[in-house]
């Protein structure tokens, strides 16, 4: 871990990485992509779980595939998958305690939204440790792991990819960060789209527990 006491931007990819995906907010988000893809294109819910997971695997969100394919309203989409029930999350003092004793600034990427960013990190209690975040709009609502949305977070927000590392559940999303010189964590978890490419060397890190790891990380260079 000593190896980790220049980087000065720490950058959280937010759902199911700041928050454990067994908390099963995202499958919210996922159903109400089904709901909003049902009616806007008018096909069963059968059709509609199709679509949201095929442009999901060949864009890098759904709703990249749905602005390709039929011109969808951004805007329209995100606001509508994204009014969930915030409840199911819980304040974790001891991840805030772990974020907040990292030497440098801390920073959310995002293939969601800011106001649910925002959400998300107020249900925990760890708004204040966030000082930047870049969402989907701030990329021209291009997705991770396409390469232009790093680009445009180093240089919106002025970071240097050496004093980065990036924490993300998605393993393949990490390839771009580390190629640019970033350390990269993968959140590790079973989903088979998330596991692809785990054990690549573009992964640096392999996190079981994010709060653990951050503790470890805190005695080594503090």
């Amino acid at each position: 871990m000593i190896e980790l006491k220049n980087i000065r931007h720490w950058i959280f990819d937010l759902d199911n990485t700041l928050y454990p995906n067994t908390t099963n907010l995202f499958d919210k988000i996922d159903d109400l992509m089904c709901q909003f893809i049902e009616e806007n294109l008018s096909v069963s819910k059968e059709e509609a779980l199709k679509i949201k997971n095929t442009y999901f695997h060949d864009h890098g969100t759904t709703l990249n595939g749905l602005m390709k394919k039929h011109d969808i309203d951004p805007d329209k989409f995100l606001e509508f998958v994204h009014d969930i029930d915030y409840t199911l999350l819980n304040k974790d003092e001891e991840l805030g305690i772990q974020i907040e004793k990292l030497p440098g600034e801390k920073v959310i990427f995002t293939n969601g939204t800011r106001k649910h960013a925002k959400k998300v990190t107020e249900r925990l209690g760890i708004e204040k440790h966030f000082t930047k975040m870049f969402d989907i709009v701030d990329s021209k609502f291009m997705p991770k792991p396409e390469v232009e949305p790093y680009h445009l977070l180093i240089s919106t927000h002025n970071l240097d990819p050496k004093k980065s590392i990036f924490f993300e559940d998605i393993a393949k999303n990490l390839l771009p960060a580390h190629n640019l010189g970033m350390k990269t964590a993968w959140i590790e978890n079973d989903d088979s789209y998330c596991k692809e490419g785990y054990d690549g060397k573009h992964v640096h890190y392999k996190v079981k527990n994010l709060i653990d790891f951050l503790t470890e990380i805190n005695k080594n260079i503090n």
